[in-house]
């Protein structure tokens, strides 16, 4: 017998498509626009061609930020998806400890991005910051406004605690999907620890693994707000990373032009990454099924 498709839900979700289309596609078509064209103010444009992308390609200082970006990300995911996955591995999955825990784990994402900032550059600060005092005290030269490497460091840890509870929350959903009787046969398989991780738990978390590294992919690539509040892209060029970079230029300088071309080159590589993070995961996993 053949199977019969009804589209009709599509008619549901349209007007939000729609709306998502209009909202972007206009940004959009205005960026690429300035892309092409040069303004000195008063809303007078010239002809450019393809002039700013040329000129982008050929700068030190786009290559220099997205370096900073990929070693950016490439830490963030080494560090907040296992320790993600260990967190969620750790918690209950019976009692009264379970809401506790989820409702502690959310806490994070629920500050906003600026607040996430102003706190860490509180901490950190050498003279009233908790952190900041104390690695003092204990003889740690710590100063992540003077110092590049305390200044990657302090960024690092700031999104680590800010969106490792995403990954936590993510893969503890997959964990509890999992039925007791995958638990009860490697019981008695005698199987170990490990074995059960290996074979039941991270298969079953492959899904939320991949929107957990694709979230915090294009998150962490994409950084702007908390850097910016905590060190300005400093000290120098140190935590100047491509979306600081392009701020700057766009409105620091009002370079518009190269700063839209900026924006499209920008949004095509966060575009190629996740479609290479998604197809190779989805392949892991197809393989692994």
């Amino acid at each position: 017998m053949e199977k019969t498709w009804n589209n009709k839900a599509w008619f549901m979700v349209l007007p939000v498509l729609l709306l998502v289309a209009f909202s972007a596609v206009i940004p959009l078509m205005t960026v690429v626009n300035y892309s092409v064209q040069d303004t000195f103010g008063n809303n007078v444009f010239f002809w450019a061609g393809t002039e700013w992308f040329e000129e982008l390609l050929h700068s030190q200082r786009f290559y220099d930020a997205l370096v900073r970006n990929l070693i950016f990300s490439a830490v963030i995911l080494a560090i907040e998806v296992p320790l993600g996955i260990g967190i969620a591995l750790a918690m209950p999955r019976k009692g009264w400890a379970v809401p506790v825990c989820l409702v502690t784990m959310a806490l994070p994402l629920l500050i906003p991005w600026n607040v996430v900032g102003t706190i860490w550059q509180v901490f950190g600060r050498v003279d009233i910051g908790l952190l900041g005092h104390t690695l003092a005290a204990m003889g740690v030269n710590y100063n992540y406004v003077q110092d590049p490497f305390a200044a990657w460091i302090t960024v690092v840890v700031m999104d680590v605690w800010h969106w490792t509870s995403l990954v936590v929350l993510l893969c503890y959903a997959g964990l509890v999907s999992i039925p007791e009787a995958f638990y009860q046969a490697a019981r008695i398989d005698g199987a170990s620890r490990w074995s059960v991780f290996r074979y039941i738990q991270l298969p079953k978390m492959h899904r939320v693994l991949l929107i957990a590294v694709l979230l915090r992919f294009m998150d962490s690539f994409m950084i702007y707000t908390e850097p910016f509040v905590v060190t300005g892209g400093g000290p120098g060029n140190t935590t100047t990373f491509m979306s600081i970079d392009l701020v700057k230029m766009a409105i620091g300088q009002f370079d518009l032009g190269p700063a839209a071309a900026m924006s499209l080159v920008y949004f095509l590589i966060v575009l190629l990454m996740c479609w290479v993070f998604y197809t190779v995961m989805t392949n892991y996993g197809q393989e692994k099924d």
